[in-house]
């Protein structure tokens, strides 16, 4: 029989806890610390803004052995490589692990938490399913009474008296139950029938933009200060969902090659949250109904007859080029664009195959591992291999980097310094310009005639 984990709750305020990674997962884990009161130790060679911030120490470097020393809790959130060796050092120091969607590497597992004030309840599925820990958080939270946080001082006021009074353990429940039930007119859970879904519920499909927080659009920002559930993309910051701070914050993204909550658990999730009277955000990166799937969430609110809204936001096929510098439409150069999904053939061929060579602007989203056979399709069609072009990186971000080059040179170009950045390619003239070429003289006006 497989041991299971032991459910453990830690005090962790004033005591040093050991964060290896700067990431988006870093931020949520750190996020929850400094709720604990712990000491944070940061050490990566990249750390986001909002990770630094709450962090005590901050080490920009690689993660080395010694850094184990002295922690009582350590939180691996890098890559599985260096997961690995945190695990490896930590073990030989006795240090449990958290190592954040990577169970292989963990001896110790976070939970999915529902609180009233004092009384907290936790979900695990021992690392294996924490989309599912998730649900059932969401169910439970349905169920708890909002008056749960004032059962536990009326539990502790009384539990001195019948310490006095020798009341054995096993009558105390029974007792406490009578009080209960004498004081709020309610009984137990077991015997109180499933909550009738209330009204008030809504569902806001909001575009979370290119990653800057200081660009949503202010109802989107409005939205998230009201939410209660918040379903967020992998692309979305933690300095964006500090804007919504009394919602619980659910991680549903999707990365290429990576495990993810499937669309139709999604769509399952706003819809029950909804019912329960929840106003829920869906936020998507960029805006939710370019290459987001925001259609199909729209589809399914409207069959099961939830209200619900879109907010748009500024999608990235506009922003990442915006942002370096490189218009996708320039008088004399591009009179438009053409914007196509990269993450499979099927859907960028057909489109690619549609275009006169240098027509418009190339761009495409989610097409970082596909540039190489996507450069060498447009060459195949006549598109010159001097055509301009340009990658830009993490757009939006403290990190952001452009690279410019030709389509010939597009697939070969190396990337590996920014592994794991999301990314826009721009083919075409206007990725000749940029910040160091703007603004380009335009075409003399043809003067009017009679």
């Amino acid at each position: 029989m497989e041991a299971k984990p032991f459910p453990l709750f830690v005090k962790l305020a004033g005591r040093d806890v050991l964060v290896v990674g700067g990431g988006a997962m870093a931020a949520l884990r750190v996020r929850q610390l400094a709720d604990s009161g712990a000491r944070i130790t940061v050490v990566a060679p990249e750390v986001r803004d909002e990770v630094a911030a709450l962090a005590h120490v901050v080490h920009r470097r690689p993660f080395v052995a010694g850094d184990v020393r002295g922690a009582w809790l350590v939180i691996a959130a890098a890559t599985p490589e260096v997961n690995a060796d945190v695990a490896r050092v930590a073990e030989a120091r006795h240090v449990l692990v958290n190592a954040v969607d990577d169970p292989a590497h963990a001896s110790a597992y976070t939970a999915g938490v529902v609180r009233r004030g004092d009384a907290t309840v936790a979900i695990s599925t021992g690392g294996r399913a924490p989309a599912l820990a998730g649900l059932l958080r969401e169910a439970i939270e349905s169920f708890l009474p909002a008056e749960l946080g004032t059962w536990v001082d009326e539990a502790e006021a009384l539990r001195p008296a019948w310490k006095r009074a020798g009341v054995p353990l096993g009558e105390r429940r029974a007792r406490l139950l009578e009080v209960l039930n004498e004081r709020y007119g309610s009984s137990t859970a077991a015997e109180t029938p499933p909550p009738t879904p209330t009204g008030g519920g809504f569902v806001s499909l909001v575009g979370a933009g290119p990653g800057d927080p200081g660009l949503l659009t202010r109802r989107a920002a409005e939205r998230l200060a009201e939410a209660d559930l918040v379903l967020y993309d992998a692309l979305v910051s933690g300095s964006m969902l500090a804007l919504a701070p009394r919602a619980h914050c659910f991680f549903v993204g999707k990365r290429a090659g990576r495990p993810s909550v499937k669309q139709e658990t999604i769509q399952r999730m706003l819809i029950d949250a909804a019912r329960l009277g929840k106003r829920v955000v869906r936020l998507k990166a960029g805006d939710p109904f370019v290459l987001g799937r925001g259609g199909e969430e729209a589809a399914a609110l409207e069959a099961a007859g939830v209200p619900y809204e879109v907010v748009p936001g500024v999608s990235s096929a506009l922003a990442a080029p915006a942002l370096a510098g490189i218009p996708v439409t320039h008088r004399g150069l591009a009179t438009g664009f053409a914007v196509v999904s990269g993450h499979a053939e099927e859907a960028w061929r057909p489109a690619l195959d549609s275009l006169s060579p240098g027509s418009l602007t190339v761009v495409v989203l989610m097409g970082l591992a596909s540039r190489a056979a996507i450069a060498g399709q447009l060459q195949e069609r006549g598109w010159a291999p001097t055509t301009p072009a340009a990658i830009c990186l993490a757009a939006g971000t403290p990190h952001a980097f452009t690279w410019t080059g030709s389509l010939a040179q597009l697939g070969a170009v190396s990337i590996e310094d920014h592994a794991g950045a999301p990314g826009v390619l721009v083919i075409g003239a206007v990725a000749a310009l940029g910040r160091a070429t703007l603004p380009l003289p335009l075409p003399e006006a043809t003067p009017a005639t009679a």
